[in-house]
């Protein structure tokens, strides 16, 4: 069944401003949702089950939850599998368990929402136009999900090389600012792609 209304649950008020501005755009006209946002990870790990359990016992089946979660640090497998069996206990089929008739689907942008900026560097010059135009192609940067040693960081770093955010990087400003310039179909990270590609299968 094709969903009609999309549910968010995202750990942070940035991926919150992002997906804001980008579904819009992402998501079919007819495609109702709502984005919430936990106050980080562990309060999103912390309370993810009761919400489920919520959502099992009121929504109907044409309604679709989309988790998304940072990697940070953690194993990316073992997070997943953490994330899966939270709905399983909630009692919620999950695409990996059910991809004919799922409600949930867990996406990790690996390493952290930053990587998805990196995966689509024309939006961020679209956004921010004094950054370098090279910076996709520097070996670092080349594969946007393995950036070393964090990705906000990195994100930071260099725009404020070039005059931006000088005091310290707006998260949810610059999220709000890439997005809105962000091309779905361009975008070269893998869990971006992951992301895109279970809306559309929802949404279609």
């Amino acid at each position: 069944m094709t969903a009609s209304h999309l549910e968010f649950l995202v750990e942070e008020p940035s991926m919150e401003a992002f997906l804001g501005a980008l579904l819009p755009r992402l998501a079919p006209p007819d495609i109702t949702f709502r984005i919430h946002a936990f106050q980080g990870k562990r309060d999103m790990l912390g309370k993810l089950e009761a919400r489920l359990k919520g959502y099992a016992r009121w929504f109907s089946d044409d309604v679709r939850i989309v988790v998304v979660i940072d990697r940070d640090e953690e194993d990316c497998h073992g997070l997943k599998q953490r994330l899966e069996d939270i709905a399983a206990h909630a009692g919620l089929r999950t695409r990996s368990s059910d991809k004919a008739s799922w409600r949930v689907v867990n996406r990790i942008a690996v390493e952290e929402l930053e990587a998805w900026y990196f995966g689509d560097w024309e939006a961020v010059r679209c956004a921010y136009p004094r950054v370098s135009p090279n910076i996709p192609r520097q070996a670092k940067y080349r594969n946007p999900d393995a950036i070393g040693g964090g990705t906000w960081e990195a994100f930071e770093r260099i725009l404020q090389r070039n005059g931006y955010f000088e005091s310290g990087l707006g998260k949810r400003e610059a999220a709000r600012n890439v997005a809105a310039c962000m091309d779905p179909d361009r975008n070269c990270s893998p869990s971006f792609q992951a992301f895109r590609n279970a809306l559309s299968e929802a949404t279609s």
